[in-house]
This record gives structure tokens, sequence and C-alpha cells, in this order.
């Protein structure tokens, strides 16, 4: 029907006549009232942002002399962060000498992957950035 007599019946009804579809030919128009329609969007859109989860980053500081039961206590404290859903950056900073022996420090990171590799994926392999040594894990689905 032609848009002059769709508005005549929408106004008849005290309702919106609005274009759903405006790039098709012809364009798709529905006789609504507008603000209820704009009410219920913005209501649902507000429940779907409610429902959402969001990551956080946990960071967790390892040294590279640490010891085997420090070692398993971080490692239970990174399985918790996991567990609800957040992802976790392991770090450790060089300091003096051990910049030289960087290698060490990647195996102290394998050492605690093969610990917490159960509930996590590795996401970033441990690397050396600058006085660094990064990795960062996600949990398992």
């Amino acid at each position: 029907m032609s848009a002059r007599e769709a508005n005549r019946i929408a106004d008849e009804k005290n309702l919106d006549l609005v274009k759903i579809n405006p790039g098709s030919t012809p364009p798709v128009c529905k006789i609504m009232n507008y603000g209820k329609f704009k009410f219920d969007a913005a209501k649902r859109e507000k429940d779907a942002k409610k429902n959402q989860k969001v990551t956080d980053l946990k960071e967790i500081w390892l040294s590279m002399t640490i010891d085997t039961h420090d070692l398993e206590t971080k490692a239970k404290q990174c399985i918790k962060f996991l567990k609800a859903g957040d992802k976790v950056k392991v770090s450790i900073r060089m300091r003096g000498r051990q910049q030289a022996h960087a290698s060490l420090g990647v195996d102290v990171m394998n050492e605690f992957y093969e610990i917490v590799k159960d509930a996590s994926n590795m996401d970033k392999k441990p690397m050396t950035e600058g006085r660094n040594i990064l990795m960062i894990l996600s949990p398992k689905k």
C-alpha cells in the first residue's frame, strides 16, 4: 500500500508507522507504538548486558629462585583465578645477573604450567621481553 494510506491508518489507531527495513524495495513498515518498542529494546539490551561475564586479567609474580612449595602455592592461587573464569598473566622480573640466564626463568614458567595445565590453556608461551618473562593462561572450557 502507499505510504500516505499507511500513515492515515496509523493516525486513526493513534500509533506510529515505523520503517523496519528501509533498504528493501518496497520498504517494509509496521504500525506500532514506537515509544513502547524503544523501551522494550532498551530493556532487552540491559538484560543482555547484565548476563554478560567480563573476564579480568589477574597477575601472578614468580621469581627465578622460587622453591617448589612456593610454586605450588602460587599454582593453587592461579587455578582459583582460572576456575572463576579469569585469564592469568604469569610474570618473572629478572634482576641483575639473572638477565644473563633467562632460560632458567623460562624453565620455571614451564614447570609452573605443568602444575596448572589441567585447568588452563597457554595463550602466550613464556617469552623474554626486556627484564620480564611473561606467559598468559586462559581457563579451559
